[in-house]
């Protein structure tokens, strides 16, 4: 399962300041390179973290990649809400992608492109070329 490890303290701000509507906004997922370190004070918005991103080519492009099929749900018996949605792949073609350790998630309908949070994956990711990256079972949870 792909949680969301640790969300932004800005996403927090903004979704009690309704500036924030999961049911409703487009969230987006990008890949970051392998030297880049979340950080849930400071990296607030898409152009705090852009500069870690991967750069476009070998089949990622920046930016380009719509979390799809929101699902909200009370777990009364895990005591969070969470949101779901499908889940999402990268395809290297004409070369690898990465190396990368770390996905962001971000509102792109807020004025600030809302960073939501970082899914760490706990080891770096090189994709080489015909191979695929998928990130399953993609989870925020609010507990």
């Amino acid at each position: 399962m792909a949680v969301v490890s640790t969300l932004s303290n800005h996403f927090k701000y903004q979704l009690m300041d309704k500036k924030i509507d999961l049911s409703a906004d487009t969230l987006k997922i990008i890949l970051m390179n392998n030297t880049f370190a979340f950080d849930k004070d400071a990296d607030a918005t898409l152009a705090l973290v852009t500069a870690d991103q991967l750069n476009t080519g070998s089949g990622y492009t920046q930016n380009d990649k719509t979390l799809a099929n929101l699902v909200l749900a009370e777990d009364d018996s895990n005591d969070k809400g969470k949101m779901t949605c499908d889940d999402v792949q990268w395809v290297a073609s004409g070369g690898s992608i990465g190396p990368t350790g770390a996905a962001i998630i971000y509102d792109d309908d807020t004025d600030d492109d809302t960073v939501i949070g970082c899914i760490d994956f706990g080891t770096d990711y090189t994709i080489t070329d015909k191979s695929t990256l998928d990130i399953k079972n993609i989870e925020i949870d609010l507990t």
